[in-house]
């Protein structure tokens, strides 16, 4: 059986299993990134399936991501929330990184808001403001669809000529104005590999090629969601400003306290977006 077979398979014995032990079919999928685990408290009438009880779901090895799906209503909403992620840094393929939104949306989820923490490359921010996606630069080095294409996921050349849906980023912005939240932004992102955090010099390079914040997730998830014909919704919290010319150390422990801080007014926020819809 060839890998791509051995992949359909195991998204489709995935599938089944959630099918059998979820009451009903999530419409909005949310993946939580370091330090934002906390919105599965604001579920109403939840139930949490450990990631290593899902046939086939990776093992995360990150400290600061739980590793459960928990599925719930959330403003009247069913909603499936990723409480963390897989990284391309971890060891994984970017179609492994993918598996989880594959199988959610195999599973019949319609939107996919991701959050995560990243770095700020635009020195016009500062620590803690929420940048929504408009657009994104994949510095893997590696695609989710790399391989034999599944013609019944998605097409073989998935448009990305807007991978972050417009309707979705109008929803955000007027959410912010509605909440008062005045540092909320929206810019380029780009993923890394990692794990190393990037030298000043790098810093310069990402941002002359036009990215506004930095991070080492989201990117896979992404494609793999439009892929399957998901409508996407990306949330950064920048947890750091880095300016190449006046550079500070980046230590993992201050981006996960800056995201920690800011993670109240991202669930405001995707509350929200979510009574919006």
């Amino acid at each position: 059986m060839s890998d791509m077979a051995i992949y359909q398979q195991q998204s489709e014995e995935a599938t089944a299993f959630l099918r059998n032990h979820l009451a009903g079919q999530p419409e909005i999928l949310i993946q939580l990134g370091t330090g934002l685990g906390g919105l599965v408290e604001a579920l109403s009438d939840s139930v949490s399936i450990p990631y290593h009880d899902i046939p086939h779901f990776p093992g995360s090895t990150v400290t600061s991501h739980a590793g459960n799906l928990v599925c719930g209503t959330l403003a009247g909403k069913s909603v499936a929330i990723l409480q963390g992620r897989f990284h391309y840094y971890e060891g994984y393929s970017a179609r492994t990184v993918g598996f989880p939104i594959r199988v959610m949306s195999l599973l019949g989820a319609e939107i996919f808001i991701v959050t995560n923490a990243s770095g700020g490359l635009n020195t016009s921010w500062s620590p803690g403001t929420i940048m929504i996606f408009s657009d994104h630069i994949n510095q893997l080095g590696d695609n989710p669809l790399r391989g034999p294409n599944i013609d019944a996921w998605g097409p073989r050349f998935p448009d990305l000529s807007n991978p972050y849906d417009a309707s979705l980023q109008s929803l955000a912005r007027n959410a912010a104005v509605s909440l008062h939240f005045e540092d909320v932004v929206t810019g380029t992102y780009i993923c890394i590999p990692g794990p190393s955090l990037e030298t000043p010099a790098e810093t310069r390079y990402l941002r002359l090629i036009g990215a506004d914040s930095v991070g080492m997730s989201s990117v896979p998830e992404v494609i793999t969601a439009i892929h399957g014909g998901m409508r996407v919704l990306g949330l950064s919290v920048v947890a750091n400003v880095n300016d190449p010319d006046s550079f500070e150390p980046i230590l993992l422990d201050d981006i996960v306290r800056a995201a920690a801080a800011a993670e109240p007014r991202l669930q405001q926020l995707i509350i929200k977006v979510i009574e919006g819809l």
